[in-house]
């Protein structure tokens, strides 16, 4: 595997640190900016939306640029956006360092997912993917915490300094790394390839397919994930220790997970996905069923972060692989945008029911609903289609 797959890892390490990392700071930074809880609430649904707008507008943007000034760039301005951020007192200028992070992020995720054809073979790039995106697992179970902890003993700028530093450091190194060659898809920008006609790519079956069953799979994802430290706060025997503990689980199955199903992606990439979507209704209802108790928590947490990260990982290579050979330069930001919108649609639809019955615990039961919906696509995907013409060769039944 080249080393600068290794390098963006970091990069999306740092990126996937601050997306999630606000949310345990904002109680900080509201007090400290002087706003209210619910107003700094804005800082993570506005970088949600960033991350979904931002994929594919930056994918255009920058899709006939070479891969390396395209994604070193979008890390410098992630990196300056955190730099703005831990030095400001304007609630406002925040507000906007977030959007500007998150579309730098977008862009940055976009495209080099888009790139790893060129990077790593066509034979590697489950693989690769699988290493991409455990920059987000590994966030999860040291990035986040780390962040968290640093805000509340210090303060939270340092968290964002923190994050600076990080990305900071990873410039330099995707410049040097990355071929002066590559461009998204493989293949240099030309006229006669219209961004926008590669857009027309969601139109065929399995693009969309993929797409729509990776929406459904990580809104399950972060249903869950979103309520779970309050699912372990509310048992009666546990106490408020065991919520880094059950969380730092799910990252741990994530992480397990993301490798696991990478190393296998690219030979057995349609059965993970089969039977993987499959397996998840079972893995989220035992989830809801045993979120009584701590030990089911727990062990239920490790597992469906495995089971549930190894899909969704194997869904961002699918997207890839299917609409690359037609939008070479929209694929990374089709399964950017899919996974992003999943990461906003499921903790949205948890939170209702959640409001609803007073019950942390009924987000699991929505994974389970929704893991349901995705099953169920992937099997009416998997059933042939009658063309027109075998439909006439049968005849009518009725004749």
């Amino acid at each position: 595997m080249p080393i600068v797959v290794f390098v963006l890892a970091v990069a999306v390490f740092a990126q996937g640190t601050s997306e999630f990392m606000v949310s345990g700071l904002l109680e900080a930074i509201a007090v400290d900016v002087g706003v209210s809880l619910g107003t700094a609430g804005l800082l993570t649904s506005l970088f949600a939306a960033g991350m979904v707008l931002g994929a594919p507008v930056m994918a255009m943007a920058a899709g006939r640029l070479p891969v390396r000034h395209s994604i070193a760039a979008f890390l410098a301005v992630f990196c300056a956006a955190h730099v703005v951020g831990a030095v400001t007192s304007e609630f406002t200028v925040l507000l906007m360092t977030r959007v500007v992070a998150a579309v730098a992020n977008a862009g940055f995720l976009a495209i080099a997912l888009a790139a790893l054809p060129h990077l790593v073979g066509s034979a590697m790039v489950g693989r690769a993917t699988s290493v991409v995106v455990s920059g987000v697992t590994v966030a999860c179970i040291a990035g986040v915490p780390a962040g968290t902890v640093l805000g509340h003993f210090w303060d939270w700028r340092i968290a964002f300094w923190a994050v600076a530093i990080v990305s900071g450091a990873a410039v330099i190194p995707v410049w040097a790394m990355v071929p002066r060659t590559a461009r998204t898809g493989d293949r240099p920008a030309t006229a006669e390839s219209s961004l926008l006609r590669e857009w027309a790519v969601l139109g065929e079956r399995p693009v969309l397919t993929s797409v729509l069953v990776a929406v459904l799979v990580n809104a399950a994802t972060f249903a869950g994930f979103t309520f779970l430290g309050s699912i372990t706060a509310g048992l009666s025997t546990a106490d408020s220790r065991w919520v880094p503990i059950v969380l730092a689980l799910f990252g741990i199955g994530s992480f397990v997970g993301v490798t696991v199903c990478g190393r296998h992606s690219d030979r057995h990439r349609e059965r993970i996905v089969t039977v993987g979507t499959s397996g998840l209704v079972g893995v989220w209802l035992l989830a809801a069923l045993t979120a009584q108790a701590l030990p089911g928590v727990a062990i239920m947490a490790t597992v469906s972060g495995a089971v549930a990260f190894g899909v969704g990982s194997t869904l961002i290579t699918t997207i890839v692989q299917t609409s690359a050979p037609a939008a070479p330069r929209i694929a990374g930001a089709l399964a950017t945008t899919a996974f992003n919108i999943g990461a906003a649609l499921g903790p949205v639809t948890a939170a209702v029911v959640v409001d609803h019955t007073g019950q942390p615990a009924k987000a699991l039961w929505c994974g389970t609903v929704l893991t349901l919906a995705a099953a169920t696509v992937v099997r009416a995907a998997r059933q042939p289609v009658a063309s027109p013409a075998a439909t006439a060769a049968a005849g009518d039944p009725l004749e």
